[in-house]
Protein backbone atom coordinates (compact mmCIF):
# COMPACT_ATOMS: atom_id res chain seq x y z
CA UNK A 1 0.00 0.00 0.00
CA UNK A 2 1.50 3.39 -0.99
CA UNK A 3 2.23 5.83 1.78
CA UNK A 4 0.41 9.17 1.85
CA UNK A 5 2.30 12.33 2.48
CA UNK A 6 0.30 14.32 5.09
CA UNK A 7 2.07 17.51 4.04
CA UNK A 8 0.42 17.36 0.59
CA UNK A 9 -3.01 17.34 2.28
CA UNK A 10 -2.02 20.34 4.38
CA UNK A 11 -0.70 22.19 1.32
CA UNK A 12 -3.97 21.56 -0.56
CA UNK A 13 -5.92 22.84 2.44
CA UNK A 14 -3.85 26.05 2.57
CA UNK A 15 -4.26 26.56 -1.20
CA UNK A 16 -8.04 26.23 -0.84
CA UNK A 17 -8.10 28.65 2.12
CA UNK A 18 -5.93 31.11 0.18
CA UNK A 19 -8.33 31.09 -2.78
CA UNK A 20 -11.35 31.60 -0.54
CA UNK A 21 -9.71 34.49 1.34
CA UNK A 22 -8.74 36.20 -1.95
CA UNK A 23 -12.28 35.81 -3.21
CA UNK A 24 -13.74 37.19 0.04
CA UNK A 25 -11.37 40.19 -0.11
CA UNK A 26 -12.46 41.04 -3.65
CA UNK A 27 -16.12 40.77 -2.66
CA UNK A 28 -15.49 43.28 0.14
CA UNK A 29 -13.98 45.64 -2.46
CA UNK A 30 -17.19 45.42 -4.51
CA UNK A 31 -15.83 43.45 -7.45
CA UNK A 32 -17.68 40.62 -9.13
CA UNK A 33 -15.67 37.52 -8.43
CA UNK A 34 -16.38 34.34 -10.29
CA UNK A 35 -15.00 30.89 -10.25
CA UNK A 36 -12.77 29.70 -13.02
CA UNK A 37 -13.41 26.05 -13.78
CA UNK A 38 -10.26 24.26 -14.94
CA UNK A 39 -9.07 20.87 -16.13
CA UNK A 40 -5.42 19.94 -15.58
CA UNK A 41 -3.99 17.07 -17.62
CA UNK A 42 -0.47 15.66 -17.72
CA UNK A 43 1.33 13.55 -20.28
CA UNK A 44 4.96 12.43 -20.39
CA UNK A 45 5.88 15.62 -22.29
CA UNK A 46 3.58 18.40 -21.08
CA UNK A 47 0.99 19.76 -18.68
CA UNK A 48 -2.19 21.17 -20.21
CA UNK A 49 -4.61 23.46 -18.38
CA UNK A 50 -8.02 24.20 -19.91
CA UNK A 51 -10.04 27.00 -18.27
CA UNK A 52 -13.54 28.32 -18.93
CA UNK A 53 -13.45 32.13 -19.27
CA UNK A 54 -16.60 33.09 -21.19
CA UNK A 55 -17.32 36.76 -21.90
CA UNK A 56 -13.71 37.93 -21.98
CA UNK A 57 -11.52 38.84 -24.94
CA UNK A 58 -7.98 37.50 -25.24
CA UNK A 59 -6.58 40.99 -24.48
CA UNK A 60 -8.38 40.95 -21.10
CA UNK A 61 -6.77 37.68 -20.01
CA UNK A 62 -3.43 37.42 -18.21
CA UNK A 63 -1.52 34.16 -17.77
CA UNK A 64 1.75 33.72 -15.90
CA UNK A 65 3.76 30.86 -14.48
CA UNK A 66 6.40 30.82 -11.74
CA UNK A 67 7.71 28.20 -9.32
CA UNK A 68 5.30 25.46 -10.47
CA UNK A 69 2.33 27.80 -10.02
CA UNK A 70 0.11 28.95 -12.88
CA UNK A 71 -1.91 32.15 -12.43
CA UNK A 72 -4.91 32.87 -14.65
CA UNK A 73 -6.74 36.18 -14.37
CA UNK A 74 -9.21 38.09 -16.48
CA UNK A 75 -10.76 41.52 -16.07
CA UNK A 76 -13.61 43.06 -18.04
CA UNK A 77 -15.10 46.52 -17.55
CA UNK A 78 -18.13 47.68 -19.48
CA UNK A 79 -20.02 50.94 -19.57
CA UNK A 80 -23.27 51.53 -21.45
CA UNK A 81 -25.41 54.63 -21.78
CA UNK A 82 -29.03 54.75 -22.93
CA UNK A 83 -31.04 57.87 -23.70
CA UNK A 84 -34.66 57.76 -24.84
CA UNK A 85 -37.68 60.06 -24.90
CA UNK A 86 -41.46 59.66 -24.65
CA UNK A 87 -44.54 61.65 -25.69
CA UNK A 88 -44.15 64.24 -22.91
CA UNK A 89 -40.65 65.18 -24.08
CA UNK A 90 -39.09 63.78 -20.93
CA UNK A 91 -35.69 62.30 -21.34
CA UNK A 92 -34.70 59.29 -19.32
CA UNK A 93 -31.05 58.58 -18.81
CA UNK A 94 -29.61 55.31 -17.73
CA UNK A 95 -25.95 54.55 -17.20
CA UNK A 96 -24.82 51.08 -16.25
CA UNK A 97 -21.34 49.88 -15.42
CA UNK A 98 -20.14 46.38 -14.74
CA UNK A 99 -16.79 45.10 -13.63
CA UNK A 100 -15.86 41.43 -13.67
CA UNK A 101 -12.60 40.06 -12.39
CA UNK A 102 -11.62 36.43 -11.95
CA UNK A 103 -8.37 34.90 -10.77
CA UNK A 104 -7.26 31.33 -10.31
CA UNK A 105 -3.91 30.01 -9.07
CA UNK A 106 -2.95 26.40 -9.62
CA UNK A 107 -0.07 24.28 -8.40
CA UNK A 108 1.34 22.43 -11.39
CA UNK A 109 1.95 18.69 -11.03
CA UNK A 110 5.46 18.90 -12.56
CA UNK A 111 8.28 21.30 -13.34
CA UNK A 112 7.78 23.03 -16.70
CA UNK A 113 9.85 25.04 -19.20
CA UNK A 114 8.26 28.43 -18.52
CA UNK A 115 9.71 30.15 -21.61
CA UNK A 116 8.14 27.58 -23.97
CA UNK A 117 4.60 27.80 -22.55
CA UNK A 118 1.80 28.51 -25.01
CA UNK A 119 -1.74 29.83 -24.47
CA UNK A 120 -4.68 30.02 -26.87
CA UNK A 121 -8.19 31.41 -26.33
CA UNK A 122 -11.10 30.29 -28.47
CA UNK A 123 -14.87 30.55 -27.86
CA UNK A 124 -14.48 31.32 -24.14
CA UNK A 125 -12.02 28.49 -23.48
CA UNK A 126 -8.39 29.19 -22.53
CA UNK A 127 -5.89 26.38 -23.19
CA UNK A 128 -2.40 26.66 -21.68
CA UNK A 129 0.23 24.13 -22.76
CA UNK A 130 3.36 23.87 -20.62
CA UNK A 131 6.22 21.57 -21.77
CA UNK A 132 7.70 19.55 -18.92
CA UNK A 133 11.29 20.07 -17.73
CA UNK A 134 13.34 20.80 -14.65
CA UNK A 135 13.91 24.17 -12.94
CA UNK A 136 12.50 27.58 -13.76
CA UNK A 137 12.95 31.32 -13.42
CA UNK A 138 12.08 32.59 -9.93
CA UNK A 139 10.62 35.84 -11.31
CA UNK A 140 8.19 33.89 -13.45
CA UNK A 141 7.27 34.19 -17.09
CA UNK A 142 4.33 36.00 -18.65
CA UNK A 143 2.52 33.95 -21.31
CA UNK A 144 0.92 35.76 -24.28
CA UNK A 145 -2.62 34.65 -25.09
CA UNK A 146 -3.38 34.24 -28.80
Amino acid sequence: MPQRNPFEDIERMFDRMNQELEQFGRQLEGEFVGDVDVDVAETDDEVTVVADLPGFSSSEISVSVANRELTLSAEHEEETEDESGDESDRRYHRRERSHRHVTRRLKLPADVVEEEADATYNNGVLTVTLPKAGGGDEDGTHIDVE
